[in-house]
């Protein structure tokens, strides 16, 4: 009797089938799913099956047809396809989401259009990116920021007690520390995570500035007590969790604004050397690695919020009388280079140490084209931010300052960027910006208040995104061992 093929396919399938589970004709490496190949052509007629697999696991069929002395045999080999799909684990899944997201943003980098001035979406509102001078690439900036808003988990180490951990300064020149520690723990966002298996980066919730309140002794400038306590905290996590010692630390990150926060991630190697560490003192001469660490903006709030008359600043059209405006103490070596050149020199430029009584610091702000921000005894400065609020052009006169969101942000739109040794030349310098370029720089400062904003719950690319996205970037760069 003749049979079709895919009866004689059947017939063997099944008996395969049961030779293996009978007969265990197969060794325990075959008991995959096994696929065949090379099917019959032409049509048999079955007097009998035999099977047997080869060393080069190849399942032989041996076909007798025929009777009597017509017998003959026929042999069909079948090569044994074992299906070994691997089973990733969370963590190379992590890592295969963050591959995705890199491939996303290259192809947005290779996009010709890439360098349009403008990004928009269908949504508009928060997704419009209003002006694309600011940005150094602007499509690219706004793919990688929804990649961010897609995948991004950052977990929190519950270890530790107030003061040290889980709670910074909202009130103060470090404003920031707190605000950012805050809205991490308690704000609304979904960028938290509670299974730190899920999480692509681990955040280390100790304040420095509190540790400099509490366990530093004045005027000792022994800072050993800060190291000690950060040594203490990271040898605390590494031994109740798997996830520091996975990495050393390079997928953790510490925030801190105080100037001391440098020194006090010198308490540990791994710390200072592997882990993201998201500072205000982003100084490069003391160690600050801008591949991995982030550059902190100086906050300063009095009493826990921004100047009023800072949230509303004067119509573009408002005359500004003033060329250039710095009142501050002689800290560090930059400021009393200024005020020797600048001091009582001329009349539209006010630099003063300290502003005599009756003077108002902000209103200053407020009827100056440009505000001067030197560094003092470290790089940041809080006028900065203060300057931005004011759309007040930002004129940066810093070294070794790696200036906050530059990986994103075009400074050089928004701010003049001088050198210490033009110092005596301030006055010719900025009198020489001819106005359709300062009003240029003035809508950039404008454009970029946005990032440099503290809401309350945080809001899609304010302050508090743009730091979760500068660690985001460097992330991306991490792979797990």
């Amino acid at each position: 009797m003749k049979i079709s093929y895919r009866l004689l396919f059947l017939a063997i399938y099944w008996l395969l089938a049961i030779s293996i589970i009978v007969v265990k004709l197969l060794p325990a490496q075959f008991f995959n799913l096994i696929s065949f190949d090379g099917l019959y052509r032409s049509k048999v007629q079955i007097g009998q099956v035999q099977f047997s697999v080869s060393s080069e696991k190849v399942l032989q069929a041996v076909v007798l047809d025929g009777h009597g002395d017509d017998l003959h045999r026929s042999k069909y080999s079948f090569p044994i396809v074992a299906n070994t799909k691997k089973v990733l684990s969370r963590e190379q899944k992590l890592e295969r989401a963050l591959a995705g997201a890199r491939a996303s943003i290259r192809r947005a980098l290779a996009d010709r259009r890439s360098n349009l001035s403008s990004v928009s979406t269908d949504n508009g509102g928060d997704d419009y990116i209003s002006s694309g001078d600011i940005y150094r690439n602007p499509r690219l900036f706004h793919q990688s920021y929804l990649e961010m808003e897609k995948r991004f988990k950052v977990y929190v180490y519950q270890e530790g007690e107030p003061p040290f951990v889980h709670y910074g300064p909202c009130k103060d020149i470090y404003s920031i520390e707190g605000r950012f520690l805050h809205e991490m723990e308690q704000g609304v966002g979904t960028f938290r995570t509670n299974d730190p298996d899920a999480a692509h980066v681990y955040f280390l919730p100790f304040s420095v500035t509190w540790m400099v309140k509490y366990l530093y002794t004045p005027p000792t400038k022994d800072l050993d007590p800060l190291r000690r306590f950060v040594s203490d905290y990271v040898r605390v996590v590494s031994t109740r969790h798997p996830h520091w010692n996975r990495t050393h630390g390079a997928d953790h990150f510490m925030l801190a604004c105080h100037d001391w926060g440098p020194h006090a991630s010198e308490g540990d190697p791994f710390l200072y050397n592997n882990s993201i560490r998201v500072l205000c003192n982003a100084n490069t001469s003391e160690g600050f690695n801008p591949q991995k660490d982030v550059s902190l903006p100086e906050i300063h709030l009095y009493g826990g919020e921004v100047s009023p008359k800072l949230l509303a600043p004067p119509p573009d059209n408002a005359t500004r009388p003033h060329l250039a405006f710095f009142a501050g103490g002689l800290h560090g070596p930059i400021r009393p280079i200024l005020l020797h050149h600048w001091r009582n020199r001329a009349k539209d430029l006010q630099v003063y140490e300290y502003l005599p009584k009756g003077l108002d610091y902000y209103s200053f702000m407020l009827s100056s084209k440009f505000c001067l921000c030197p560094s003092g005894y470290e790089v940041a400065s809080p006028r900065i931010v203060e300057a931005i609020y004011a759309e007040c052009v930002p004129v940066i006169l810093s070294q070794y300052y790696v200036l906050p969101f530059s990986d994103v942000l075009r400074w050089e739109s928004f701010s003049v960027l001088m050198e210490v040794s033009d110092i005596p030349r301030l006055k010719e310098i900025l009198s020489a910006i001819p106005e359709h370029k300062y009003r240029k720089l003035k809508q950039g400062v404008r454009a970029v208040r946005k990032h440099f904003t503290l809401n309350h719950p945080a809001r899609r690319h304010d302050v508090f995104h743009m730091i979760l996205h500068s660690i985001w970037l460097r992330r991306l760069n991490v792979g797990l061992a």
